[in-house]
């Protein structure tokens, strides 16, 4: 079974052309997880009625990316073979990228399969370049660079195998780059098959200080992923900067009383 893993927190008029995306690709269950939503996204889910919707909801917003921990762990308890993850907020025409995604995962060429994102105009944009560089360093350090460039979990769908959530901790779904890194280690096949230009994920539009925020939060993961890779402490700490961006919001304590609900 496939499970596309949805992150929806204030998606009112977004949420149902991503739906519609994933109603028309290879998946068999879409689980939205809604957290801290407020503006009638859960109305416009239960409007469109896809009898393949599942939902998760959460009162509190859970934090960045920690829905996708939440998912892969429904996932692994429904016997799911692939899980994609596309965030709620993507209204692009993704249904080829998530066709190949799944193909890449299910054809067993991968456990890890990613979007390459391309940011438009890069040499202009000192957030872009930034973080551009960092997943080039990132990937060149995990030796992947070559095969895969700068794609990594945290930008665009992506989508794993069982055998990879199998292996990892599911709280490290909740620190995107450390699922490239746990790859690597474990010796598991990573490929991007996809290549789009950002623009192309209809992402929404959030200006300058989220930009940054986000920013700084990919490249803190990024630096903690490395440590993770190379045996160090884990910290987020480059230099004298520490990168932490969203990650103090983070609610991994709503993660472990999610979990321990079903165990």
């Amino acid at each position: 079974m496939n499970i596309a893993v949805v992150p929806a927190k204030d998606e009112k008029g977004r949420i149902s052309k991503v739906l519609e995306t994933l109603s028309k690709a290879p998946v068999d269950r879409i689980l939205v997880v809604l957290n801290g939503s407020s503006d009638g996204t859960l109305q416009e889910i239960k409007e469109k009625n896809i009898p393949t919707v599942d939902l998760l909801i959460f009162e509190e917003p859970l934090g960045y990316d920690i829905p996708r921990a939440v998912g892969v762990f429904y996932a692994l308890k429904n016997n799911a073979d692939c899980v994609i993850f596309v965030d709620g907020d993507m209204t692009g025409d993704l249904a080829p990228v998530i066709n190949q995604l799944a193909k890449s995962i299910l054809s067993k060429n991968a456990d890890l399969a990613l979007t390459l994102c391309i940011p438009d105009k890069i040499r202009e944009n000192k957030i872009a370049m930034e973080l551009y560089c960092f997943r080039k360093l990132f990937n060149t350090r995990l030796g992947i660079y070559e095969k895969i460039n700068v794609a990594i979990p945290s930008h665009g769908p992506c989508a794993v195998s069982r055998n990879l959530m199998n292996l990892a901790d599911i709280r490290d779904f909740a620190v995107p780059p450390v699922i490239s890194a746990l790859a690597v280690k474990n010796s598991l096949g990573i490929e991007a098959p996809v290549t789009i230009q950002s623009r192309a994920l209809g992402s929404k539009e959030r200006g300058f200080f989220h930009a940054k925020k986000i920013a700084d939060t990919i490249i803190g993961d990024i630096i903690e992923a490395m440590n993770y890779f190379e045996g160090k402490p884990r910290t987020r700490t480059l230099g004298s900067k520490q990168y932490q961006g969203f990650n103090p919001l983070r609610r991994f304590d709503l993660l472990e009383n999610f979990i321990k609900a079903f165990t």
